[in-house]
């Protein structure tokens, strides 16, 4: 079917085109953005495979905390350093204290985690240094409260 307009498709078949190209315009975001994903997911691996004994052990473990109770995050580096993002911007990071030359890691919480308390006073970092089971118990259930929206 032609229409008057002499491109020789009707407004029906211009409008399954369009359709059809934005399906495919979709489905390649999808797939970029996937790709991207995968990409900062092995950066960070790559870059917690770097750190020295100790830090590399304690960033290892803040991953796979993550992992299990925020999946909703998406690991990404954040100045260089393992950092879990949501929508693009990172909520929570590690820091490698011996790559930065202190005597501690740290632990830290962006603006992103909305964690306010209502005195007005709440932390946005914590030193790591050979932290227990009761610390790490602590650290997801800030990460649980960091990650939720």
């Amino acid at each position: 079917m032609s229409d008057s307009s002499g491109s020789g498709f009707s407004a029906r078949e211009r409008a399954a085109m369009k359709a059809r190209n934005a399906e495919l315009k979709a489905e390649a975001k999808r797939a970029k953005t996937a790709e991207k994903a995968a990409a900062e997911a092995a950066d960070v691996v790559a870059k917690i495979e770097t750190m020295p004994d100790g830090d590399r052990e304690m960033a290892e473990r803040l991953h796979a905390l993550v992992a299990e109770v925020a999946p909703g995050l998406s690991p990404k580096l954040y100045y260089g350093q393992p950092g879990y993002a949501r929508g693009g911007k990172v909520v929570v990071f590690f820091r490698s204290g011996q790559q930065d030359k202190l005597r501690y890691s740290t632990f830290g919480l962006s603006p992103e985690a909305a964690l306010d308390v209502s005195d007005g006073l709440w932390p946005t970092s914590y030193a790591l240094i050979d932290p227990t089971e009761a610390a790490w118990t602590q650290i997801e259930d800030i990460v649980r409260r960091a990650a939720a929206d």
